[in-house]
Parts: C-alpha cells; sequence; structure tokens
C-alpha cells in the first residue's frame, strides 16, 4: 500500500522555483518581454545582457523572497487568553 507524507507547511503559501506566485509572474513577465526583445533585435550583445538581466533578477527576487520570510515574526511576543478589548470597562466601576 502507498503511503503519503503529512505536508506540514501548508501555510507558508505556494512556491514556484523559490518564489511566491507574483514574484514568479514578474520573472515570466520579464521573461517573455526579453524574448520579445531577442526576436526583434537579434544581435549578441543583447542576448547576453538580456540573459545576464534576467539572472540578476531571478537572483535579487529569490534573495528578496528569503529575507522577507525570515525578518517577519510568525509568533507574537506574548500569547494570551485575555480579550483584546481597549475599553477598559472594570477600571472605571
Amino acid at each position: 500500500m502507498k503511503q503519503f507524507a503529512v505536508y506540514r507547511n501548508i501555510r507558508k503559501g505556494a512556491v514556484i522555483m523559490g518564489l511566491s506566485i507574483s514574484l514568479f509572474a514578474l520573472m515570466m513577465a520579464s521573461v517573455i518581454g526579453s524574448l520579445l526583445v531577442i526576436i526583434f533585435s537579434f544581435k549578441l550583445w543583447i542576448i547576453i545582457s538580456l540573459f545576464l538581466f534576467n539572472g540578476a533578477l531571478y537572483a535579487g527576487l529569490l534573495n528578496s523572497a528569503c529575507l522577507s520570510f525570515t525578518l517577519r515574526s510568525r509568533l507574537p511576543r506574548t500569547i494570551s487568553n485575555k480579550k483584546s478589548n481597549f475599553l477598559n470597562n472594570e477600571d472605571q466601576f
């Protein structure tokens, strides 16, 4: 019988090639734009510069995606069962 492992990282969000959906869409828009530029102006230095640009963009987006997850805290500093009520009714009586 086939066994399936439990996927515990469901709350982290969808990731494609290490990027979130919005960053992946930005990367694909850049790749498609680069392909259009290559098709309409076929020069060697343009092709090389676009490959370098897309590689640098991917590395930058991947690095920024990793930094944004490590800088944010997942849990609050304190956990309490007390109701979050800004009206202090107990102090008035």
